[in-house]
């Protein structure tokens, strides 16, 4: 009886094992949202407060095991950096169009930080929003005042009309301004393209659709086509534009999380959900842009529970990874939907229902975290579950290889001075096979060097040496092995293992 029981335990042990590393993959897109609209905090705050604020943010993101902030920069037609085509945000100074003081440019400053943390920096823009209400005054360099005609009021609020092809040219240049002066790793576009629809009002863009649908082959009874086919033009566009700069710079869409519900598909194509849908009121075609490899990612925004009566989060997670079309394909997630009682075990929470059905889709590659300041507050543990659990170990993002599949050369000249591990990598004419970062593996002696086991990856790094800490139980060797990843995420060679004694 107690042979059986030492047996039956462990093989429990080893199940429990194999099921545990499963849940740390080598791979996995760890993203956090990093919202500026509406910001009512940095107005208060000096230049230093600031970049403090931000730093100290940054910390717990790395902590909690974060590869990816999504930063917005131009939240209503204007700029968290310096521009020359739109004004400063009102959300860093309280009024746009007044620069920080003492001057700092907030995109390069979250650059240079993420990249130092082994963090991807996103530059999120938001597409044709303008205000976010009747009562914010433009600057008077703001392009509505030299040509009104292109913008539309809608309710409270003002946008640009998506119709004229001025708005799309507008939008074109400042995202080629971005991609060719900063060091950013993606432009990222929310879900406001045409506006979340308000009851018994009608967007007015009767003008430009009498102007230009006919001439681009649409009939009177396709508006609708015909706004989609704006969207796509501004999508298709932009994903040239951006290529033909750096084509490494990727370009990702995080849309509403219903594309389309089934009662509104003839081919019963859509999701058994019943909500707005991006494809007839936002006239975006999110699955045509993944399968055209116009966008390099996709994050549908899938703020539900587990249970939601209209927005089932586990039927939207099963569909959009059916739908996927072979591209990246990345979950929004609402941090306080995972406080949700589990639907099967009321005891627990939805966290790690939430967190297998990733995991377990074939087509899932990670998660983007709303809002991604709160993490930094740990809400009921949030944090700390993604610092102990879930994102225990550092991750890297899945590899672009659409984009690009050769991997740097190895690095090389590993060696310990003054209590640091330094290394050379391979000088690279080629941008696309130069080192982004560096992944640095530790292995205590005795253990096999795999580093396909993300157990033993210690930390991304952007410059080439790396500090470890002292090991607290005394004095053990190891041995330290250092791979090159270039801007795409594909991984080198391991060079030769370095035996260190700490």
């Amino acid at each position: 009886m107690a042979r059986k029981f030492i047996t039956a335990l462990l093989l429990f042990i080893l199940f429990w094992q194999s099921g545990s590393s499963s849940d740390h993959p080598k791979r996995e897109f760890r993203g956090a949202w990093i919202h500026t609209v509406g910001n009512q905090l940095f107005r208060t705050m000096s230049s230093d407060s600031m970049q403090n604020y931000l730093r100290q943010t940054l910390d717990k993101l790395e902590i909690a095991g974060v590869n990816a902030v999504i930063f917005q920069v131009r939240p209503q037609a204007d700029a968290l950096y310096k521009s020359e085509l739109e004004p400063w945000s009102r959300f860093i100074t309280g009024e746009q169009g007044k620069a920080p003081d003492p001057a700092w440019d907030p995109l390069e400053f979250m650059i240079e930080e993420s990249h130092k943390r082994g963090m991807e920096l996103h530059a999120w823009c938001n597409p044709y929003r303008v205000t976010s209400n009747d009562t914010e005054q433009l600057h008077p360099s703001h392009l509505y005042f030299r040509n009104p005609s292109i913008f539309k009021r809608y309710g409270t609020q003002l946008y640009f009309d998506p119709g004229e092809p001025a708005s799309i040219k507008h939008t074109v240049e400042v995202i080629a301004d971005i991609v060719s002066r900063y060091n950013v790793d993606a432009i990222h576009f929310d879900d406001y393209f045409y506006p979340y629809p308000i009851q018994f009002e009608e967007f007015h863009d009767d003008a430009s659709f009498v102007k230009y649908a006919k001439q681009q082959g649409f009939e009177y009874w396709q508006k609708a086509d015909w706004r989609r086919n704006n969207v796509t033009t501004l999508i298709k566009q932009l994903n040239d534009t951006i290529k033909a700069i750096k084509p490494w710079v990727r370009f990702g869409i995080s849309p509403f999380g219903i594309h389309r519900n089934h009662k509104d598909t003839p081919d019963g194509s859509g999701s058994m959900t019943n909500g707005l849908s991006n494809y007839e009121q936002l006239y975006a075609d999110v699955p045509l842009w993944v399968k055209e490899g116009w966008i390099d990612y996709n994050v549908p925004q899938l703020y539900w529970k587990i249970g939601h009566p209209a927005a089932d989060y586990k039927t939207l997670i099963e569909w959009w990874d059916k739908s996927n079309h072979g591209g990246h394909l990345y979950i929004g997630q609402s941090i306080g939907t995972f406080r949700e009682p589990d639907v099967e075990n009321p005891a627990k929470t939805q966290f790690e229902a939430k967190m297998r059905m990733v995991r377990e889709l074939p087509n899932v590659h990670g998660n983007v975290w709303w809002p991604g300041w709160t993490i930094a507050s740990n809400p009921n543990g949030f944090a700390d579950s993604l610092e102990n659990r879930y994102q225990k170990y550092p991750s890297l993002i899945p590899a672009y290889t659409h984009l690009d599949t050769i991997p740097p050369p190895p690095v090389e000249k590993l060696s310990y001075r003054n209590a640091t591990i330094r290394w050379e990598a391979p000088k690279i004419s080629d941008p696309m096979q130069q080192p982004h970062f560096f992944a640095v593996y530790r292995f205590p002696e005795g253990v096999g060097q795999d580093i396909s086991n993300p157990e033993y990856l210690l930390k991304l790094v952007k410059e080439p040496y790396y500090k470890p800490k002292d090991d607290k139980s005394g004095k053990r060797r190891y041995y330290y092995v250092v791979t090159a990843i270039d801007r795409c995420w594909n991984e080198s060679e391991p060079g030769e293992a370095l035996r260190v004694r700490h």
